[in-house]
């Protein structure tokens, strides 16, 4: 049984590397790091206290590799494959949270508006200590998600210890059908535009281009637009070069390098006649992250937008989800995202243009400190449809966002300047 897995790996191995010189060297290191790992799989069969099970231990094997990798890189059994698809679809039962690693620990990045956890209290930078009395000490995001994920209707109780705990606190959460708006938009005042969008899913792009036709529709051209994608986590990529390609007439969108040359790719937007010509301000925050910074970042060097409020997370790798035969994956970081003028944003994110800190922060708002250098193991950086709902109105929301009411200000002076400039 031993050698028949060892040469199943081996086979593995071998299919997905070069044949160059130094691939074969490194090939043969590989089959010395093999030969120890048969020898301990060997040991594991014949003296372990119980009868092994030869997948669960092969399927540890390979968690442990993508471990060491990097915090983004993981091993999906079938079950959890099947949940990433759930996810980037944007319904799901579960609780309605972001979740990262953040120095081993299950870590809340931010509860998703008007869901379970949201309700319940759940906060940004609380740490999940521990799913239905299991401690999550050692868990992937993969099986903090299986466990927190289930029909609706049915309960689970979550550990949670927070700054200002004495100890953790157990938070007992009902289940309900996560369905993520990715977009929303309203009409401030002086006919600027807002659209919010809080993920990248497979219908952003044309939630995006909805959302602006009905801010243009009427008598007068738009004034100006903000773009809100604060606590923005990222999604997918199609997704982020679409919405950037809405807003830019032509140019380079974001371009991927890493080591192996076929992951070298250079994406442009397609001048189809329908771009905004109203000032823009896209807004970001720490919370910004991945496809987020993408368009920010896209907007920006193509000289399109201003970007304004507080430093993003720093996300900019790329992971391809590779199928295996038996209905499990891998989940690869393969390359490194450009911005347009060659900047690498891992590790180190993007500095807004404007620097503006938001006085009060929000409940669903991911408190400043947490970045993509923050999670251990992480990749060094190159120098290391609806509308918004009313809340309260629209003078109420920009007393409480202190930075939209500072994007609205400038758009604002904007037009004042250019109305004298004509005079």
């Amino acid at each position: 049984m031993p050698l028949f897995l060892l040469t199943l790996i081996i086979i593995w191995v071998v299919s997905g590397s070069s044949v160059t010189t130094t691939a074969r060297a490194d090939n043969r290191d590989i089959y010395k790091s093999l030969k120890l790992f048969n020898e301990a799989l060997d040991l594991i069969d014949k003296n372990y206290v119980e009868e092994i099970d030869s997948k669960v231990i092969i399927e540890g094997a390979i968690k442990g590799m993508t471990r060491s990798l990097d915090p983004h890189s993981s091993f999906m059994n079938a079950d959890m494959y099947k949940e990433l698809q759930v996810d980037t679809k944007g319904a799901f039962g579960g609780l309605g949270i972001e979740i990262s690693i953040q120095n081993d620990i299950i870590t809340v990045v931010s509860p998703i508006e008007d869901t379970p956890a949201y309700k319940a209290g759940v906060k940004a930078l609380d740490q999940i200590i521990a799913i239905e009395g299991e401690s999550t000490k050692g868990f992937s995001l993969f099986d903090a998600v299986q466990r927190l994920r289930g029909p609706k209707g049915t309960q689970v109780t979550i550990s949670i210890m927070r700054e200002g705990f004495d100890k953790p606190k157990d938070f007992t959460i009902t289940r309900d059908i996560i369905k993520i708006i990715s977009v929303k938009h309203r009409m401030l005042e002086n006919r600027i535009g807002y659209i919010r969008i809080a993920s990248f899913h497979e219908n952003t792009a044309d939630e995006t281009k909805k959302a602006l036709k009905n801010l243009e529709t009427g008598a007068h051209s738009l004034k100006g637009l903000i773009i809100d994608v604060r606590n923005n986590p990222g999604g997918l990529l199609d997704q982020a070069i679409k919405v950037s390609d809405i807003f830019l007439r032509n140019g380079v969108v974001v371009s991927t390098k890493g080591r192996n040359k076929a992951a070298d790719k250079t994406f442009k937007a397609i001048d189809d006649g329908d771009e905004p010509s109203c000032p823009i301000i896209v807004l970001i925050n720490r919370g910004s992250a991945s496809a987020s910074e993408i368009v920010a970042g896209a907007l920006r060097d193509n000289k399109k937008a201003i970007l304004l409020g507080t430093q993003t997370f720093g996300k900019g790798s790329v992971q391809i989800v590779i199928p295996l035969d038996d209905g499990s994956a891998l989940k690869l970081t393969t390359a490194k995202y450009y911005t347009p003028d060659g900047t690498s944003i891992q590790a180190k994110g993007i500095t807004p243009d404007i620097v503006v800190e938001q006085v009060k922060q929000n409940n669903d708002t991911l408190a400043a400190g947490i970045g993509e250098k923050d999670l251990k193991g992480h990749l060094r950086g190159e120098d290391e449809d609806g509308e918004v709902q009313d809340n309260g109105g629209e003078e109420g929301l920009l007393q409480s966002d202190t930075q939209l009411k500072r994007a609205v200000d400038m758009l604002r002076s904007w037009e004042l300047f250019q109305s004298i400039k004509k005079g």
